[in-house]
């Protein structure tokens, strides 16, 4: 359940309840849509759970961690561990982000508990980040306009995930499918790139030159 429909749930009003990092921005990327062979669109998935992990890869306790999650972490750059859909990010050897369908509160209280008194640590991350999916056969081409990370397929495949920026915005890009990227700004960052992406996309509104 996402944080507005919690926040519904307990009560609270809607003028009180807060907006995602990139909302105000939901009908420029509605408008911002091209369909058809150049088709690219963009779109906030907001409120995604976002665990961040710093353990030791084949110590004790990260193995207690991979019993809790169900995985075995991920063991290089660009590497993705999946199990259901939770997710987690390689970011440097001894961090990871974990994605989840899961309240926060719990994966930390239970990773914890799995870490016991060895080194290491789990911090909620999800209001640090928000996430924008760019999809669409334009979708590389809009990116390569301002990332310097190699997209072609060949080198980017489906399930990867890099430190990078775009724009000059720092991001996690995490290529889901050929066709589909979701990038992760810090919250912050949300506004500038959305506005970067959106001019980006402008290109391919017009009609292809034969």
């Amino acid at each position: 359940m996402g944080e507005p429909a919690v926040l519904e749930a307990q009560g609270i009003p809607a003028g009180l309840r807060p907006v995602s990092p990139a909302g105000h921005l939901a009908e420029r990327f509605a408008a911002a849509t091209v369909t058809g062979d150049r088709g690219v669109s963009l779109r906030e998935v907001p409120w995604v759970t976002m665990v961040g992990l710093r353990v030791q890869p084949g110590s004790d306790p990260a193995g207690r961690i991979e019993n809790e999650l169900g995985l075995r972490l991920p063991a290089g750059s660009g590497q993705i561990a999946t199990t259901g859909r939770r997710h987690v990010l390689w970011l440097s050897p001894d961090e990871f982000l974990l994605i989840a369908p899961d309240g926060a509160d719990t994966l930390v209280t239970a990773l914890r508990a799995a870490l016991a008194d060895d080194p290491g640590a789990m911090v909620d991350l999800s209001a640090n980040r928000t996430t924008l999916e760019l999809a669409g056969r334009s979708a590389r081409a809009v990116l390569e306009k301002g990332c310097a990370l190699d997209l072609h397929p060949r080198v980017c495949r489906p399930g990867t995930a890099y430190l990078t920026a775009v724009g000059s915005v720092p991001v996690i890009l995490w290529k889901v499918t050929d066709e589909a990227f979701r990038l992760l700004p810090r919250s912050s960052f949300a506004d500038f790139l959305g506005r970067w992406l959106i001019d980006a996309m402008r290109e391919f509104q017009g009609t292809e030159m034969p």
